[in-house]
Protein backbone atom coordinates (compact mmCIF):
# COMPACT_ATOMS: atom_id res chain seq x y z
CA UNK A 1 0.00 0.00 0.00
CA UNK A 2 1.32 3.41 -0.91
CA UNK A 3 0.26 6.84 0.23
CA UNK A 4 1.05 10.42 -0.57
CA UNK A 5 0.28 12.39 2.59
CA UNK A 6 -0.04 16.16 2.31
CA UNK A 7 -0.52 18.53 5.22
CA UNK A 8 -3.26 20.92 4.16
CA UNK A 9 -5.06 24.02 5.37
CA UNK A 10 -8.09 22.77 3.44
CA UNK A 11 -9.00 20.24 0.77
CA UNK A 12 -12.03 19.03 -1.10
CA UNK A 13 -12.95 16.46 -3.71
CA UNK A 14 -15.72 16.79 -6.27
CA UNK A 15 -17.45 14.24 -8.46
CA UNK A 16 -19.69 15.44 -11.29
CA UNK A 17 -19.49 19.00 -9.96
CA UNK A 18 -20.67 18.05 -6.44
CA UNK A 19 -18.49 18.17 -3.33
CA UNK A 20 -18.34 14.64 -1.87
CA UNK A 21 -15.63 15.24 0.74
CA UNK A 22 -14.21 18.37 2.32
CA UNK A 23 -11.92 19.17 5.26
CA UNK A 24 -10.23 22.14 6.87
CA UNK A 25 -6.88 21.68 8.61
CA UNK A 26 -5.62 18.16 8.26
CA UNK A 27 -4.22 15.63 5.83
CA UNK A 28 -5.04 14.94 2.20
CA UNK A 29 -4.12 11.32 1.57
CA UNK A 30 -3.88 9.70 -1.84
CA UNK A 31 -3.94 5.93 -1.24
CA UNK A 32 -2.94 3.20 -3.68
CA UNK A 33 -3.56 -0.48 -2.95
CA UNK A 34 -1.18 -3.13 -4.32
CA UNK A 35 -2.25 -6.60 -5.41
CA UNK A 36 -0.31 -8.21 -2.54
CA UNK A 37 -1.67 -5.91 0.19
CA UNK A 38 -3.60 -7.34 3.12
CA UNK A 39 -5.58 -6.10 6.10
CA UNK A 40 -2.26 -5.82 7.93
CA UNK A 41 -1.05 -3.25 5.38
CA UNK A 42 -4.23 -1.18 5.76
CA UNK A 43 -3.99 -1.18 9.56
CA UNK A 44 -0.28 -0.36 9.44
CA UNK A 45 -0.90 2.62 7.16
CA UNK A 46 -3.73 3.92 9.35
CA UNK A 47 -1.55 3.65 12.45
CA UNK A 48 1.37 5.32 10.67
CA UNK A 49 -0.79 8.20 9.40
CA UNK A 50 -2.47 8.71 12.79
CA UNK A 51 0.89 8.94 14.55
CA UNK A 52 2.82 10.88 11.91
CA UNK A 53 4.15 13.99 13.63
CA UNK A 54 4.09 16.57 10.85
CA UNK A 55 2.17 19.44 12.48
CA UNK A 56 3.98 22.27 14.24
CA UNK A 57 4.00 22.59 18.00
CA UNK A 58 4.27 25.88 19.93
CA UNK A 59 8.03 25.99 19.17
CA UNK A 60 7.25 25.62 15.43
CA UNK A 61 8.77 22.11 15.30
CA UNK A 62 7.00 19.26 13.51
CA UNK A 63 6.07 17.42 16.66
CA UNK A 64 2.29 16.93 16.60
CA UNK A 65 0.10 14.34 14.92
CA UNK A 66 -3.29 14.66 13.26
CA UNK A 67 -4.80 13.39 16.52
CA UNK A 68 -2.94 16.03 18.55
CA UNK A 69 -4.23 18.92 16.41
CA UNK A 70 -7.74 17.41 16.08
CA UNK A 71 -7.48 17.66 12.31
CA UNK A 72 -9.37 15.72 9.67
CA UNK A 73 -8.38 13.42 6.82
CA UNK A 74 -9.54 13.48 3.22
CA UNK A 75 -8.73 10.03 1.79
CA UNK A 76 -8.74 9.64 -1.99
CA UNK A 77 -8.16 6.27 -3.64
CA UNK A 78 -5.54 6.45 -6.38
CA UNK A 79 -4.44 3.27 -8.14
CA UNK A 80 -1.96 5.28 -10.23
CA UNK A 81 0.39 5.34 -7.23
CA UNK A 82 1.19 1.76 -8.21
CA UNK A 83 2.05 2.74 -11.78
CA UNK A 84 5.37 1.40 -13.04
CA UNK A 85 7.09 3.92 -15.31
CA UNK A 86 10.49 2.24 -15.56
CA UNK A 87 9.97 0.95 -19.10
CA UNK A 88 8.66 2.88 -22.05
CA UNK A 89 6.39 5.87 -21.82
CA UNK A 90 3.11 4.33 -20.72
CA UNK A 91 2.80 3.28 -17.06
CA UNK A 92 1.98 -0.32 -16.26
CA UNK A 93 -0.49 -1.06 -13.49
CA UNK A 94 0.08 -4.79 -12.93
CA UNK A 95 1.00 -4.10 -9.28
CA UNK A 96 -2.34 -2.44 -8.50
CA UNK A 97 -4.99 -4.50 -6.72
CA UNK A 98 -8.16 -5.47 -8.53
CA UNK A 99 -10.99 -3.04 -7.76
CA UNK A 100 -13.04 -5.19 -5.34
CA UNK A 101 -10.05 -5.95 -3.13
CA UNK A 102 -8.69 -2.40 -3.39
CA UNK A 103 -12.06 -0.99 -2.31
CA UNK A 104 -12.18 -3.31 0.71
CA UNK A 105 -8.70 -2.29 1.87
CA UNK A 106 -9.34 1.41 1.19
CA UNK A 107 -12.48 1.14 3.35
CA UNK A 108 -10.55 -0.69 6.09
CA UNK A 109 -7.87 2.04 6.07
CA UNK A 110 -10.53 4.77 6.44
CA UNK A 111 -12.39 2.85 9.15
CA UNK A 112 -9.16 2.26 11.09
CA UNK A 113 -8.40 6.00 11.02
CA UNK A 114 -11.93 6.86 12.13
CA UNK A 115 -11.56 4.41 15.04
CA UNK A 116 -8.78 6.69 16.32
CA UNK A 117 -11.27 9.57 16.64
CA UNK A 118 -10.13 11.16 13.38
CA UNK A 119 -12.82 12.64 11.14
CA UNK A 120 -12.42 10.97 7.76
CA UNK A 121 -13.92 12.31 4.55
CA UNK A 122 -13.59 10.32 1.34
CA UNK A 123 -13.59 10.54 -2.37
CA UNK A 124 -15.69 8.08 -4.33
CA UNK A 125 -13.89 4.88 -5.21
CA UNK A 126 -13.29 4.47 -8.99
CA UNK A 127 -14.90 7.83 -9.80
CA UNK A 128 -13.28 10.55 -11.85
CA UNK A 129 -12.55 13.12 -9.15
CA UNK A 130 -11.39 16.70 -9.06
CA UNK A 131 -9.30 17.41 -5.97
CA UNK A 132 -8.47 20.89 -4.68
CA UNK A 133 -6.15 21.59 -1.79
CA UNK A 134 -4.22 24.34 -0.10
CA UNK A 135 -0.95 22.76 0.97
CA UNK A 136 0.36 23.85 4.35
CA UNK A 137 4.12 24.24 4.29
CA UNK A 138 4.13 22.49 1.87
CA UNK A 139 4.65 19.25 3.75
CA UNK A 140 4.34 16.05 1.69
CA UNK A 141 5.34 12.57 2.85
CA UNK A 142 5.52 9.29 0.93
CA UNK A 143 4.57 6.12 2.80
CA UNK A 144 4.77 2.48 1.76
CA UNK A 145 3.44 -0.36 3.89
CA UNK A 146 6.27 -2.61 2.67
CA UNK A 147 8.71 0.09 3.82
CA UNK A 148 10.27 0.40 0.36
CA UNK A 149 10.88 4.09 1.09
Amino acid sequence: MRAVVQRVAEAKVEVDGKVVGQIGRGLLIYLGVANDDTETDARYMAEKVAGLRIFADSADKMNLSIVDVQGAVLAVSQFTLLGDCRKGRRPGFDAAAEPKRASELYDLFCTALAARDIRVERGIFRASMQVESTNDGPVTMLLDSKRLF
